[in-house]
């Protein structure tokens, strides 16, 4: 189950398409559902969190806290979208775009991608990009 929570006042629209997207990209990595958390907040909040849990004085885009069970993805997936707005800019892309990125790097995560090496950072924008074009929004 795909939970959408609000820590702002940034409101996502459209959950079912979003929770349905997160669900093909779990299956499209041969995952099975578990409940997953997307909790949507500033850029305070979050550095709270970096601070409190991670140690890091940053600030961040995304925090996943991850849950997962065998092949059963559960998780807690925090996105300041003050972040998201900022990154936008930055790489000169549209703010749901860019979110759809950040979403999908949490999910990621969650199957075992990681982002610390130069390689590991080339696939995971690679598995982004293509779990991006996984979002269709139906006419």
């Amino acid at each position: 189950m795909i939970n959408f929570n609000y820590e702002t006042d940034f409101e996502l629209g459209a959950e079912m398409l979003f929770s349905n997207w997160i669900s093909a990209i779990i299956f499209s990595e041969d995952r099975e559902e578990g409940e997953i958390n997307f909790i949507f907040c500033d850029d305070d909040y979050l550095h709270k969190i970096n601070l409190e849990y991670l140690q890091h004085d940053t600030l961040t885009d995304i925090i996943s806290f991850d849950y997962c069970e065998g092949n059963f993805l559960h998780g807690d997936v925090f996105i300041s979208v003050e972040r998201v707005a900022e990154n936008a800019k930055e790489f000169n892309v549209s703010f749901e775009n860019e979110l759809k990125r950040v979403m999908a790097h949490g999910i990621l995560h969650y199957c075992g991608y990681k982002d610390k090496s130069k390689d590991d950072e080339v696939l995971m924008r690679q598995k982004e990009n293509e779990k991006i074009e996984m979002f269709h929004v139906e006419q």
